[in-house]
């Protein structure tokens, strides 16, 4: 089973619109043609897809994405207006990967451009945990550990300790996949019954430099994507670039 992430669109109902560094809608197709000639068996878009926050920018996203030759699933950001993107497409929570699932878990707060779960969502999250012990991946827009800028830091996932505390009686939870730092990004959380691995994913528009404790945009590095490649309960994964 392969599974490719992509993530942090930030289109705008004007198709010629620019972002800090370039072009977000034509960088899309460029990361979605590339993606589309590694074959994967799945999608994910983990959030942020529009920018302005129109039915226009998620109707582009809708048509480019729909080229693939594969399922695929989108979530919300901190960005989004989720109502329109459910008018489009819905929005998924529990998709099935074959011997693996993947589980989606809601993060945003309206009108906040941090994340948090809540005491509800963790719940849900838990009760669907218990449902099913295959080996599982997580799928959240805000990232559960910190990635080392200041600034990203402070608009992370607030409650990722609760969530922790949560996971801990499920050892079929072994990854999870955020968006929102627009950065490849790969970090370890201990728990009583193994690790669980975070993974963070460039964005296909513009990229945050890493390290950086104020807002910054790395000039040099290109969009791109991950891909997981699930193997028994074990998985391979990597992050490829895209020249423009």
């Amino acid at each position: 089973m392969r599974l490719a992430q992509v993530t942090d669109c930030h289109l705008h109902a004007d198709p010629a619109a620019r972002s800090r560094a370039g072009f977000p809608l034509r960088q899309l197709e460029s990361v979605v043609a590339a993606v589309r000639a590694e074959r994967p068996d799945v999608v994910l878009v983990s959030g942020d897809i529009s920018q302005d926050e129109t039915v226009a920018s998620y109707q582009h996203a809708e048509r480019v994405l729909s080229t693939l030759d594969c399922p695929w699933f989108w979530l919300g950001g901190n960005h989004d207006q989720q109502e329109l993107m459910k008018d489009i497409r819905a929005i998924h929570d529990d998709i099935d990967l074959g011997t693996w699932r993947l589980l989606v878990a809601d993060t945003c707060v309206k009108g906040h451009a941090h994340g948090e779960l809540g005491e509800e969502r963790i719940g849900a999250l838990v009760e669907r945990l218990g449902e099913d012990e295959r080996p599982t991946l997580l799928a959240m827009h805000h990232p559960p550990l910190t990635v080392g800028s200041a600034w990203l830091d402070e608009i992370g996932l607030k409650d990722r300790d609760a969530l922790w505390q949560a996971l801990a009686p499920f050892p079929q939870v072994k990854a999870i996949l955020c968006g929102h730092i627009h950065q490849s990004f790969a970090g370890r959380q201990q728990l009583e019954h193994g690790e669980v691995m975070v993974y963070g994913c460039p964005s296909t528009t513009d990229q945050f430099l890493a390290g950086s404790d104020d807002f910054a945009i790395d000039e040099a590095s290109r969009p791109g994507y991950r891909i997981l490649d699930l193997r028994g309960d074990e998985w391979l994964t990597w992050v490829e670039r895209v020249d423009l």
